[in-house]
């Protein structure tokens, strides 16, 4: 026989305040209610290719010096060739899957299931394969397809919160939903949050640590400061300068990350007011 409610209640005295406990923790957790019209992703889109190439079409294709992966894309998504991985999330495989569920055409070299590694071993053999059939097809692709690339990288952002609520100290959750919501509710905190997630991911990966320290919007929701007289994405801005500034000093010295870092802070005080 099944035990009845009143049952398990009367047994257990404390189980209906795990219960209500348990239930408000997972609603903290699934409570995303940020979203993307197609327009407003579209134009974000743009600016996050402004930001990682320019603009510029032929830098769709891409392999920066001192990388062991591609980076392709209005977002410079990343993609390892085959027996290559590295700290850093793959995500161009994701975007193919993401363009083939909206119907696009994937070139057959391109639409394998699940997507094959990068064929270029290295960026001396892709920058020397730029004119070659395959990647011709590549950068047509990506050229054709700036609007679902975009929609792409606003889908990315809405599935964000629940993962970095998730990933956070338990007593940190309504702090850090806070303070999203807050950049969620004006136009530039909602470009600071698609854009970072984007060139620095969500910070959830326990593989994207430097001495244990990670760089991604956890981080930087979790180095915001709440004071009084400032804007969410400028509060927003100072602590991702912060963050960065400590992954480069916690980086391995072979990266030579302080090289990049005049420009990723140009990037992130692009999120000012």
């Amino acid at each position: 026989m099944r035990a009845r409610w009143q049952d398990v209640v009367a047994i257990r005295p404390g189980f209906l305040v795990w219960l209500v406990t348990l239930s408000l923790s997972w609603g903290a957790c699934q409570g995303q209610t940020l979203r993307f019209t197609d327009e407003e992703a579209l134009e974000l889109g743009r600016r996050v290719w402004h930001n990682e190439a320019g603009g510029k079409a032929d830098r769709l294709v891409w392999w920066n010096r001192g990388e062991a992966f591609a980076s392709l894309g209005i977002g410079h998504f990343i993609w390892y060739p085959a027996g290559r991985r590295g700290p850093f999330e793959e995500s161009f495989p994701d975007l193919l899957a993401h363009l083939r569920e909206a119907g696009v055409a994937l070139p057959g070299w391109l639409a394998a299931v699940p997507p094959p590694p990068c064929p270029w071993d290295s960026r001396e053999a892709f920058m020397a394969a730029r004119g070659s059939p395959r990647m011709l097809m590549l950068k047509a692709l990506l050229v054709a397809t700036v609007p679902e690339q975009s929609r792409f990288l606003a889908a990315r952002l809405e599935r964000a919160l629940p993962r970095i609520l998730a990933a956070a100290p338990q007593a940190e959750r309504p702090v850090l939903r806070a303070r999203f919501d807050s950049l969620a509710a004006t136009p530039e905190g909602r470009y600071a949050l698609l854009d970072y997630v984007n060139f620095k991911g969500e910070g959830t990966s326990p593989t994207e640590r430097y001495q244990g320290g990670g760089w991604g919007l956890l981080q930087v929701l979790q180095a915001m400061q709440d004071q009084a007289g400032s804007t969410p994405a400028g509060r927003f801005s100072d602590a991702a300068l912060a963050v960065l500034a400590r992954r480069v000093r916690n980086a391995p010295p072979a990266r030579a990350e302080e090289r990049w870092l005049p420009g990723w802070s140009r990037r992130v005080e692009s999120y000012r007011p």
